[in-house]
């Protein structure tokens, strides 16, 4: 291996001695980008920040490739220009450097690395001063004009516009304030320029050339730019600090920091209500990324811990599809909730044709993975339970570090996809959502409630089944141990590994027997009531639209389908779920690393079981973070842009239904609260405010449960409450759902219900309407 190369020699197994900047300036200049030529010296070139004297003959023979007689010697050390820091400016650069003169300017720079300015950046950022540093020789560009553009706003994270300033001269006095800068901006659609006219014949190239690197580095930009003559180069591109969302090392993680969007934890917050582990998001993610529709956006974002659905995604493709943005609003109103109309939706600056082409093949995909999925899923459904015996027996047995490689590779990992694959593919709530909203429409909202308040049809749903199930180890048709086979892995956990299931809590059916006898009510009579006020809604609607009674026949029937369908579907994913916990905590054993196994990443057990522990080292810095997540209270339902979850905690005017420091605050009733009609009913009564599932024990027959959001693990409370109401969830939540199966008056998706309404107040709940009335 050389200790110099030229840009143009260099080769992938040395980018890693070339530093941040070294390696950026080679992969553009590679890709055709116009980069002022020249070599990069490797860091392996430095013993003790000094040039080892075999580092002179390469140094020398790549100086002899340049044609120029001046140049430019700055630094490219290993931390500078990476995602987590810049450096900018702190280690030194030399400009105007004669031939004759390189080697001593080489000298100069590497020995910035001991400068107090270098040690002082490293100390606030946690690093350690040690720096490797390598060290760039360009021809030297005699600058008429030089500025920064950021690809995407530093401030506020929006991606439709490129902003930047500029002066004329070196870049030096851009840096240094010696003159003022003229500010302009780029339109990342068209690249539309507004700006001082000096600079628009080079626009283009800049406009260009910054989207170039953008599909190199995968990433948004800072750009530092100069324009010689009439040619412009780029002379340094590097992350923008400021809108990185994650530090693996370390798991601080926030995805609203890069791009304004809109997040809601509607729906996908109902599912994964807790902070995530690493181990829990980074599959996820993976999975996210396996059924990715936008190239480079994902739909799951990770804020602190907490998952949301990325709102702007939705409504930007819909609108590239053709919808305004209301319609586009109330097309995803019944699965993620109305948006308040003080909220504006930040619309991503999409390519129509390119989207819609790229759209298409995925679609392609798509439907193909949704025949796939109806062809394979009655295997799944039957399969799965034997596999998911016969496998955690497999994860028992195993001892070695080969064995449970080969469950991970071989078994657990591709069959946890392979459902996930069937689940998104065949499941859809789309029918649901669509009859709900037509029947609305046609009927108003209560009586289309009503009309969806039996989903499960001639069947049981899933979801209902442990808690009516309970009634059969009561009267004895049931035993506890099989309980526990068929329901000890549905929790208001099921989503995260972290956590232990029902089926390891050898106590956990003798509660429940005991919750069922002391609540002294029958699941099954609530079912059988309700399924009568369904037979009379449906009676109801057949008299007022006596045309319609087919079509409303057969609307039933194809959601009943869909939604036991997609309920059996996700039981047995959860099934997969717990079954990677146990191939976990075997894993942890196995290694001696306990339960910070779920502070590892999933891409990296693998490598943990191939022999590699570089990863140990970093994962009591993640637990001190997932922790500090966990501590924090629940996120407001609505995120617009950056979010800083300490800012809010401690703000005065913090709110749980938005965040958005644009809105005005809307007029509030006093005497009301708004949400959505979840199940039809009105019951007066006092309020439990329960802010997690732990403090369920404190909940009294009778009483109206007011929390943040459900899930089937809070199934067995609800035969106990007078009603139901909720900050977060939309018509088609769980929390709807389960309540109209049970006829229980519910309003869902209020926002603030548990900021505003306090244990013991006194309320009037009309589930019909979505309406909660404060009584004192």
């Amino acid at each position: 291996m050389k200790l110099a190369y030229s840009f143009h020699e260099i080769t992938d197994e040395v980018y890693r001695f070339a530093g941040g900047k070294g390696s950026s300036l080679c992969k553009m200049y590679n890709a055709g980008i116009a980069v002022p030529n020249g070599f990069v010296i490797l860091s392996i070139a430095f013993e003790d920040n000094q040039l080892k004297a075999e580092a002179h003959a390469d140094i020398k023979k790549c100086l002899e490739k340049l044609s120029n007689n001046n140049f430019a010697v700055r630094s490219s050390a290993l931390s500078e220009d990476s995602t987590k820091t810049s450096f900018a400016g702190e280690f030194e650069s030399v400009l105007d450097v004669a031939r004759a003169d390189v080697f001593s300017a080489v000298k100069t720079v590497a020995a910035s690395v001991k400068s107090e300015r270098v040690s002082e950046y490293s100390k606030v950022h946690g690093i350690n001063d040690g720096h490797k540093i390598a060290v760039i020789v360009q021809s030297m560009i005699s600058a008429k004009m030089a500025g920064v553009l950021f690809s995407a706003d530093p401030i506020t994270g929006s991606h439709v516009h490129m902003v930047g300033n500029f002066v004329f001269g070196a870049g030096e006095q851009l840096v240094s304030g010696e003159k003022n800068a003229y500010p302009f901006t780029i339109s990342r659609l068209g690249g539309k320029y507004q700006g001082d006219k000096s600079l628009e014949p080079y626009v283009q190239a800049l406009y260009k050339g910054t989207l170039r690197a953008e599909k190199i580095f995968g990433c948004k930009l800072d750009i530092e730019w100069v324009v010689e003559g009439s040619k412009l180069y780029i002379v340094q591109a590097r992350p923008i600090t400021t809108l990185q969302t994650i530090d693996y090392d370390t798991y601080e993680i926030n995805q609203s920091l890069d791009t304004d969007a809109l997040w809601s934890s509607n729906n996908v917050g109902e599912a994964v209500p807790d902070v995530m582990s690493p181990f829990t998001w980074s599959i996820l993610h993976e999975m996210d990324l396996e059924c990715q529709k936008v190239p480079g956006y994902f739909m799951f974002g990770n804020i602190c811990g907490r998952t949301y659905s990325n709102i702007s995604i939705m409504i930007s493709s819909l609108k590239v599809l053709g919808y305004n943005v209301p319609k586009a609003k109330e097309l995803i109103s019944d699965v993620f909730g109305y948006i308040p109309e003080n909220i504006e939706v930040p619309i991503y600056p999409f390519r129509t044709l390119q989207l819609i082409k790229e759209m298409f093949l995925r679609a392609k995909k798509s439907l193909k993975r949704m025949r796939d999925s109806k062809k394979q899923r009655d295997y799944y459904l039957e399969y799965t339970p034997v596999w998911y015996v016969k496998t955690l027996e497999s994860i028992e047995a195993a001892n070695t570090k080969q064995d449970l490689l080969r469950l991970w590779t071989s078994d657990v990992r591709p069959f946890l996809s392979a459902l996930w694959y069937i689940w998104f593919g065949g499941a859809g709530s789309a029918t649901l959502a669509t009859l709900r909203r037509k029947l609305a429409k046609i009927a108003g909202e209560e009586l289309a409630n009503v009309l969806c308040s039996n989903f499960s049809g001639e069947q049981t749903l899933v979801s209902m089944k442990p808690l009516l199930a309970i009634e059969q180890v009561v009267n004895g048709s049931l035993t506890p141990e099989k309980y526990l086979d068929l329901y000890g892995h549905r929790s208001p956990h099921e989503f995260e590994v972290y956590y232990e299931y029902p089926a390891d809590d050898p106590t956990y059916v003798d509660k429940r027997i005991k919750e069922y006898k002391d609540s002294n009510l029958s699941p099954s009579e609530l079912v059988k009531k309700q399924q009568s006020e369904f037979i009379k809604g449906k009676k109801l609607f057949v008299q007022r639209f006596p045309g319609k009674q087919k079509w409303l026949e057969k609307r039933l029937e194809t959601v009943s389908k869909d939604a036991n369908t997609r309920e059996s579907l996700r039981n047995e994913f959860v099934k997969v779920f717990r079954v990677m916990r146990h191939l976990l905590l075997k894993i942890g054993a196995v290694t001696g690393i306990g339960d910070n196994i779920f502070m590892m990443y999933c891409f990296e057990v693998p490598k943990l079981l191939q022999g590699e522990n570089e990863m140990l080292a970093k994962l009591s810095k993640r637990r001190v973070n997932f922790e500090a997540y966990q501590k924090m209270p629940v996120f407001p339902q609505l995120i617009r842009g950056r979010f800083n979850p300490k800012e809010w905690i401690n703000s005065k005017d913090k709110r749980q239904d938005y965040y958005d420091p644009n809105a005005q605050v809307p007029a509030i009733d006093e005497n009301l609260i708004k949400g959505f009609a979840g199940a039809p009913g009105t019951v007066e009564g006092k309020v439990r405010i329960l802010y997690s599932f732990d403090e369920t024990k404190d909940f009294q027959k009778g009483e109206i449960l007011v929390t943040t959001m459900t899930n089937i693990g809070w199934t067995p409370l609800f035969p106990k409450a007078a009603a139901i109401i909720t900050d977060l969830g939309a018509p088609l939540s769980h929390a709807a759902i389960v309540a109209r199966e049970l006829g229980i008056p519910a309003v869902v998706g209020c926002g603030t219900a548990t900021a505003r309404l306090r244990t013991g107040q006194k309320v009037i709940v009309d589930g019909g309407h979505g309406i909660v009335h404060i009584m004192e």
